[in-house]
């Protein structure tokens, strides 16, 4: 089982969710950003490096949210959402997403997402953000 953090990166009321690239597993599919855990990592350091790599995007890591475990084709994954607090919106690189979009919880709901992050977007529109 595979080890991969997920953010629930939130400014000023709105979350950062981002498109998986053409021709990636699950390709145009909606996640909450983050990555593979990397050896001798915490949870809170693997997802601060990932949203560093991916978007150049400096994030802070507040609180642990949920886990979500699902068994894709190619292997299971056990996903680990964390809030984490942007101190922009203002994203200027992507190297491993089509696209990203800042959205209301209440807005999740119109986007497809990957099968993993489907019950963080559940339990989010259920309880709302935390703050």
């Amino acid at each position: 089982m595979k080890i991969v953090t997920a953010g629930i990166i939130y400014n000023h009321g709105k979350i950062l969710i981002a498109q998986r690239k053409h021709g990636k597993s699950m390709e145009y599919k909606w996640e909450f950003p983050g990555g593979k855990q990397e050896a001798g990592e915490t949870l809170e350091q693997c997802l601060t490096r990932e949203i560093e790599e991916e978007f150049h995007l400096n994030i802070s890591v507040k609180s642990f949210f949920m886990s979500s475990e699902y068994a894709y084709d190619f292997g299971t994954i056990l996903l680990q959402a964390f809030f984490a607090e942007s101190k922009t919106q203002n994203i200027t690189y992507m190297d491993s997403h089509e696209t990203y979009k800042w959205v209301n919880v209440a807005e999740l709901k119109n986007y497809d997402f990957a099968p993993a992050d489907k019950p963080i977007v559940l339990a989010l529109m259920e309880k709302g953000l935390p703050f």
